[in-house]
């Protein structure tokens, strides 16, 4: 009986190790996840893939999957806080060229021509008057140009 039990013990394993490692081996043998599309990308270009995707495909996947894929979506700061804080350092650093598309981010997220005026009044003082004076030139034309696109429709 015991014999009996050994060879039903044997039989039985190696009939398991056969049927898990079919799964296992299928698995392994998939094409590489990926090549494949990822379900989260959308068949339209992102503006960062439009703006610098042609010569630096990674930099462009790096700011649509780790900046506004990961960072952005964080709950510790709503995305109105985050814009706030964005125009912020970039009022500050003098990045006319970011400024310009995080103020119209900015007002998408909440933030009002007002609040955005008045932000980069009390930056002048902290972050100096000429990226005040830059900002608010910047700001003026996205204001204008919102205003254009509002009175088109």
């Amino acid at each position: 009986m015991n014999q009996i039990f050994k060879k039903f013990m044997v039989a039985g394993a190696m009939m398991l190790t056969a049927v898990v490692s079919v799964p296992l081996h299928a698995e392994t043998s998939a094409p590489n996840k990926s090549a494949l599309p990822s379900p989260t990308k959308s068949t339209q270009p992102t503006p960062a893939q439009r703006m610098f995707g042609d010569i630096s495909p990674k930099l462009a996947e790096l700011t649509d999957e780790v900046l506004y894929g990961d960072v952005w979506e964080r709950p510790g700061l709503s995305k109105r806080d985050r814009s706030l804080v964005t125009i912020s350092a970039l009022i500050a650093m003098n990045r006319p060229d970011q400024l310009r598309s995080h103020i119209a981010r900015a007002r998408d997220n909440g933030v009002t021509q007002e609040e955005i005026i008045e932000s980069i009044t009390h930056l002048a003082f902290y972050s100096g008057w000429p990226s005040a004076v830059s900002a608010i030139a910047v700001a003026k034309e996205v204001f204008q140009g919102n205003q254009a696109n509002t009175s088109s429709k």
